[in-house]
């Protein structure tokens, strides 16, 4: 651990260098050191980044109470509760001074919910999606592909700048034990069913991967997209970690993925410096399949709720070859009381399995 006043000096500096909120040092002690996760993880997630129609809109699920969700989230019996620290439509959950405020946001829902998963003895991590951010999008045209709902945005220089400043503001501001990332994709061509036009920013991380010019988009096959793509990805994860383990060395860094093999994480060093990665597809063999690329100490989980029936989690919590590994689920929140809801759905019947496991164990 770092000297109190070196911590705090490197702090500024971070700050200074990479636009976040104040190039002053505050009075607030350094983090403190996270217990050690003896116990199987048992984690779950109110999603407030969809709404009916995409991405929720800014203030959808403003008036969340940060006590009403951490007595749901102790009463299903996770051990680590998951929320968010800027969720994909692009607004922060805390008062953040590098992204927009999530306007009409009741109290300071994430840092209420740190304190109060903190006092039960949980661990509290919130969230980044990489690969989208609608307000991102809006703001900055010239450095995205503008795909409604979907991945969208290169990682540029100026967006990583971006992220190194929120994700080392959000781990110092806020005590989170650590964060997801999730779709940590660059978005250059990624969707085979849509069109894309080589964008001029594209074309200068090209100059910065290769240390070349641009080659012309009729040179870019498939096999130099992919590295193109792998490059940019390798990249992002660097300033991602470095963010972190700044802020916090024992900042906890989740990956989640939809899909591990995909040839951007090919032999990616993501894989063995996470220090969690999951699984969210319903298939448990995408996960097994990676195990041999993982680092010595990541700690492997499954998703079993997200997907509605298509995760079948009482198969999953019942089968012992997975006693070994976390388990994780995630589900919308009603539009009224931001929880979820027990309408008889397939995520409803995912955590009631959830539920009862939780509490047996």
């Amino acid at each position: 651990m770092f000297h109190v006043r070196i911590g705090r000096l490197l702090i500024a500096t971070i700050v200074m260098l990479y636009g976040g909120a104040s190039a002053q040092a505050d009075n607030t002690e350094p983090p403190a050191t996270p217990k050690p996760q003896t116990d199987r993880i048992k984690a779950f997630c109110v999603d407030f980044n969809w709404g009916p129609d995409g991405f929720a809109p800014p203030g959808m699920y403003a008036h969340a109470s940060a006590r009403e969700h951490f007595e749901w989230y102790r009463d299903l019996g996770v051990n680590t509760i998951q929320t968010f620290c800027v969720s994909c439509p692009g607004y922060a959950w805390y008062n953040s001074k590098v992204a927009p405020v999530q306007p009409g946001m009741k109290g300071e829902f994430l840092k209420e919910l740190v304190q109060l998963g903190h006092a039960a003895g949980m661990r509290v991590m919130g969230y980044f999606c990489i690969g989208a951010n609608a307000y991102w999008d809006k703001q900055h045209p010239d450095l995205s592909h503008r795909f409604p709902n979907a991945i969208a945005i290169p990682f540029t220089t100026k967006y990583l700048d971006y992220l190194e400043a929120v994700i080392g503001e959000a781990v110092r501001d806020t005590a989170v034990d650590g964060f997801m990332i999730d779709w940590v994709y660059n978005a250059s061509h990624l969707y085979p069913d849509r069109q894309y036009t080589w964008l001029e920013c594209e074309k200068e991380m090209y100059r910065e991967l290769f240390g070349e010019d641009f080659p012309g988009e009729a040179a870019m096959d498939a096999d130099r997209i992919n590295e193109f793509n792998k490059r940019a990805t390798e990249r992002c994860w660097d300033r991602i970690r470095t963010a972190a383990k700044t802020a916090n060395p024992n900042c906890i860094i989740w990956l989640t993925c939809y899909d591990l093999q995909h040839p951007m994480l090919k032999d990616s060093r993501m894989l063995r410096e996470a220090d969690w990665l999951m699984n969210e597809h319903p298939d448990p063999e995408k996960l097994a399949a990676v195990r041999a690329a993982i680092g010595p100490h990541t700690q492997i989980i499954q998703c079993i709720c997200g997907w509605g029936d298509q995760h079948n989690a009482e198969k999953i919590i019942n089968d012992p070859a997975f006693d070994e590994i976390g388990l994780y689920g995630f589900a919308r929140p009603d539009l009224e009381n931001t929880l979820p809801p027990d309408d008889g759905s397939g995520n409803a019947r995912n955590i009631a399995a959830m539920r009862a496991a939780f509490n047996r164990e």
